[in-house]
């Protein structure tokens, strides 16, 4: 009698993880469509400036050279954070930690994609400018992004490991790391039509997965958001109409990672770090682009629902 209880109790469970995880996905994709449409009839005003001054704020020429909007990355920030408000089953905690690191980061990015330049680039470029005396919009992103990663891992609740003081001190600033770099890597892919999004579906799925099955609550739902939210923009992506930009890919890059550290026990989040840090560093040595137009699969991958290249 007691292991039919404990079946259908976990049974229950994860239909309620499927049933939430559903809730927050569509959530996510309503709100960021809403978003969308409401940015695109009156973009954010940086300061205090007329609409058109602010709709080339959000305009940028793509690869083809071609003018994209950024709207797309406020639009990404907009959806998740109402969705994250809204979603039921998040705890308390985690509600906070997830507007926290998807807000802060989406923020921050904004910051550095109206008034940032392109002058410097990567972690190398903007430390060796605050080394010069010269603070960047770029370090500015990177610091502020550090620290809501970090205080986004403080909220969340405690893990289930065993381990003294420190121990769970250094398993908060792993996770703080986590988020934060993960928010950056996202940023590194939105080169191409799509190429962020994708990259974030095909590591938010699995995770996705994984988490329905897990026993903290709300996991599942903390994927689902961002997936939801990125899916419902990437026709406009992919259409080369607009693009996430440092918001949009920041936003989505930091709520993955935060549901990374949700779902994974103390080893994958430490792998998952590790994977992170080693793509961050041979991002400043070489480049995706290359390496992905090289790769038969991964080429084929990238190109899927864009425009041919014109020859």
């Amino acid at each position: 009698m007691a292991n039919r209880s404990s079946s259908g109790a976990r049974a229950g469970g994860a239909a309620g993880a499927v049933l939430g995880a559903a809730v927050g996905a569509a959530l996510g994709a309503v709100a960021a469509r809403i978003a969308y449409a409401a940015f695109r009839r009156r973009p954010p005003l940086p300061a205090r400036r007329d609409e058109k001054t602010a709709e080339r704020y959000w305009t940028r020429t793509n690869h083809r050279g071609e003018p994209v909007t950024l709207l797309e990355g406020p639009a990404l920030v907009a959806g998740a954070g109402a969705a994250v408000a809204l979603a039921p089953g998040l705890p308390g905690r985690v509600r906070a930690a997830a507007l926290l690191a998807g807000t802060g980061s989406g923020i921050l990015g904004a910051y550095d994609d109206v008034f940032g330049t392109a002058t410097t680039k990567g972690f190398k470029g903007h430390l060796s400018a605050l080394r010069r005396g010269e603070v960047t919009s770029g370090a500015v992103k990177i610091i502020g992004i550090g620290v809501t990663g970090l205080a986004a891992a403080a909220l969340s609740p405690g893990r289930t490991e065993v381990g003294c003081p420190a121990v769970r001190t250094l398993d908060t600033l792993a996770d703080g790391a986590l988020i934060a770099g993960s928010a950056n890597l996202a940023n590194l892919f939105d080169l191409r039509p799509g190429r962020a999004v994708k990259a974030g579906l095909l590591a938010g799925v699995p995770l996705l997965a994984a988490s329905l099955t897990s026993r903290r609550r709300g996991a599942a739902v903390l994927a689902a958001i961002p997936l939801g939210a990125a899916a419902a923009l990437l026709p406009e992506d992919l259409g080369e109409r607009a693009m996430l930009g440092d918001a949009g890919a920041n936003a989505l890059g930091a709520l993955l990672g935060l549901a990374a550290t949700a779902r994974l026990g103390r080893a994958g989040r430490l792998t998952a770090l590790g994977a992170v840090a080693a793509l961050t560093l041979a991002s400043e040595k070489i480049s995706f682009t290359k390496v992905i137009a090289g790769n038969r699969v991964l080429n084929r991958l990238d190109m899927l629902g864009r425009r041919p290249v014109e020859s």
